[in-house]
């Protein structure tokens, strides 16, 4: 498996992937899927967008971005998705790795994660393993698919 920065041709794996995690509900906050036009812009936007390619195949991503503008610039943002096929691969710490090596290159001190759900276990125990802070909680600050509400655990590493 290879991690790299994405490519034109990888855009419809990758909306796919993204309104897969989109539809299920419990980890990123949108609620419009991407099509062909609003993903190209959407991530053309990006400081950065990496792949997880294994097989000619796109098994998971991420997109890293400053999490604020001007004096809260230095702090980056990322959120990531991973193929529910392909879950349990260690694919999501492969992508948070080289997400922190990009940060850090980008010039980013901080990397900070919002909106982690507080029972996302799996995130969770990812970013605390790799060096990651919890910086409280928020109740309810998720609306679920459900409609009910969980609460959100932000996380931040320093560059």
């Amino acid at each position: 498996m290879i991690i790299r920065e994405y490519v034109q041709k990888d855009l419809p794996a990758m909306i796919s992937l993204w309104n897969e995690v989109v539809a299920e509900g419990n980890a990123f906050p949108q609620e419009e899927m991407l099509d062909e036009k609003s993903s190209a812009e959407f991530f053309a936007l990006q400081s950065y967008c990496g792949v997880a390619e294994k097989d000619g195949k796109i098994l998971g991503l991420y997109i890293l971005h400053p999490n604020n503008v001007g004096r809260c610039s230095h702090i980056s943002n990322a959120s990531f998705a991973v193929s529910s096929s392909a879950r349990g691969q260690h694919i999501g710490k492969k992508l948070v790795l080289d997400c922190i090596e990009n940060a850090r290159r980008l010039g980013f001190g901080i990397l900070q994660f919002n909106a982690v759900v507080e029972t996302n276990f799996a995130a969770r125990r990812l970013y605390e393993r790799l060096g990651f802070k919890q910086l409280g909680t928020i109740p309810n600050g998720f609306r679920m698919k459900d409609g009910h509400f969980e609460n959100i655990c932000p996380y931040y590493i320093e560059l």
